[in-house]
């Protein structure tokens, strides 16, 4: 596709063909037609390119849209609609389902269910591309109610059935692992995976976390049963999810929460474009271009270690923290060769815990345990439904919890204006006099991406003790 198309799906009215940016195809200006989602592409009557294929990869989630949309399209991403209806999606949000259709109808040109509908197609057609796994298999995996539901899904998007779309593989597809399931996770943009990798490695949480020089790995519950997730660098456009599971159903949302660790959605170009100008962060992106806000697993986990984190250094915290899993996490037995032994606690494990003679103060032990009871009770919504500001006032009006780990964990669950400016790192980086107060007015001329510029002053120090 022609190169005057830098962000959207490019499709050819004399093809009926779309492609994805950067495609080879250079068709005449006046035969194509602009979408901004694969799937509108698709409700159009349009099929995936057999060059670029653009299934491959999932665009970035961008903030441009107004935020309501944004939100839907993240809660669809994460299976709002694997079966539950539009109408209870519109239910989380606070909206009907018929001004959610006529919002995604405006700005995205696909209903909601279509955009599932597309997202799952895309994901199983990976699966046989790269994977072994019967089609059977790579319709739990994809969200597919049955293996019925897929063929129609691969008629109507690849016009073909999955058996026929198996058979058109490239030999260079196919992963083979010496154990578990390799997926490719592939990102726009540039990805600094040794700095990233860095930061995860000095708070990693013992037994639930291993950095190595090369790989994160971790512990993960998939409806109860234990697992384990590996990441590593594939290239330059891609890392790899080794996942060992002990079932392939749902596979598709363990995949897009494994991105969201090391932010693989995060429109690095957008933020680049708004921060480059600034005197401060400008130089600091000239440096690590590929650097994102660091993401999460599970926003729970990172919300505990937020708050066990204060005011102490980081490897204090990883100290208590490790003592927190080793009492009331689940064990798992057999990973000791991974370094790896525990599942980190859910919110209803740790609300009403005993936490004392852990190293905690009293006033974090209170802080903690009202945190997972917040969670527990819905109180605290961490699924992303809220907006920023109603997050941030759902975790300060939780006693022990102030507007720093509210940030702090709206930033790691994805937030991208989120800015903890009472952090000392953060005025660290800024001057050694800068207080909260001056922080948060500086931080001012970052929006909308001031999460991006926290990254980017917490890593421009490696010493920096945050």
């Amino acid at each position: 596709m022609s190169d005057f198309f830098t962000n959207d799906f490019s499709a050819v009215i004399t093809t009926g063909i779309y492609c994805r940016p950067g495609c080879a195809g250079r068709p005449h200006r006046r035969n194509v037609l602009r979408f901004s989602t694969a799937a509108a592409a698709e409700a159009a009557g349009f099929r995936a390119c057999l060059r670029c294929r653009p299934y491959r990869s999932d665009p970035p989630l961008s903030w441009s849209d107004p935020e309501l949309v944004c939100r839907a399209v993240r809660l669809v991403i994460d299976g709002a609609l694997d079966g539950h209806t539009e109408h209870e999606l519109g239910s989380r949000l606070g909206i009907s389902a018929r001004h959610l259709r006529r919002l995604f109808d405006e700005h995205l040109g696909v209903t909601p269910d279509q955009l599932a509908r597309s997202r799952r197609a895309h994901f199983a057609r990976r699966l046989l591309d790269d994977t072994d796994l019967t089609v059977t298999e790579i319709s739990s995996a994809s969200g597919f109610g049955s293996v019925r539901q897929l063929n129609r899904a691969c008629l109507e998007v690849f016009r073909a059935p999955p058996g026929d779309l198996r058979a058109r593989r490239r030999v260079s597809d196919r992963l083979v692992a010496d154990g578990g399931l390799t997926l490719r996770l592939a990102h726009r943009g540039p990805l600094d995976w040794e700095l990233m990798l860095g930061y995860f490695r000095a708070r990693a949480i013992a037994g639930v976390e291993h950095v190595s020089a090369h790989t994160y790995r971790r512990t993960v519950s998939i409806e109860g049963d234990p697992g384990v997730i590996e990441l590593s660098r594939g290239s330059s456009e891609h890392l790899l999810l080794r996942a060992h599971l002990p079932h392939w159903e749902g596979l598709i949302h363990i995949a897009q929460r494994a991105r969201r660790i090391f932010n693989l959605d995060a429109d690095v170009d957008a933020a680049a474009d708004g921060l480059n100008g600034d005197a401060i962060i400008g130089p600091l992106l000239d440096l690590h271009p590929g650097l994102r806000p660091p993401g999460a697993w599970d926003a729970f986990e990172i919300g505990v270690r937020a708050i066990i984190g204060q005011q102490i250094s980081v490897a204090a915290a990883n100290t208590v923290v490790a003592r927190v899993v080793e009492r009331h996490g689940t064990p798992v037995p057999g990973l000791g060769a991974l370094g790896l032994t525990h599942l980190f606690p859910s919110a209803s494990q740790l609300a009403g815990a005993d936490l004392g003679d852990l190293g905690l103060t009293s006033a974090r032990a209170r802080a903690v345990d009202a945190f997972a009871s917040a969670v527990t009770d819905h109180q605290i919504d961490l699924d992303g439904s809220r907006t920023l500001q109603e997050l941030i006032a759902s975790i300060t009006a939780t006693a022990g919890l102030g507007l720093w780990t509210a940030n702090y964990i709206a930033l790691r669950l994805g937030e991208p204006d989120a800015f903890p400016a009472t952090d000392l790192g953060l005025r660290r980086a800024l001057g050694k006099r800068v207080s909260g107060r001056q922080a948060e007015e500086l931080a001012g001329r970052w929006r909308p991406h001031r999460a991006h510029a926290a990254a980017h002053l917490w890593l421009s120090q490696p010493a920096l003790d945050r």
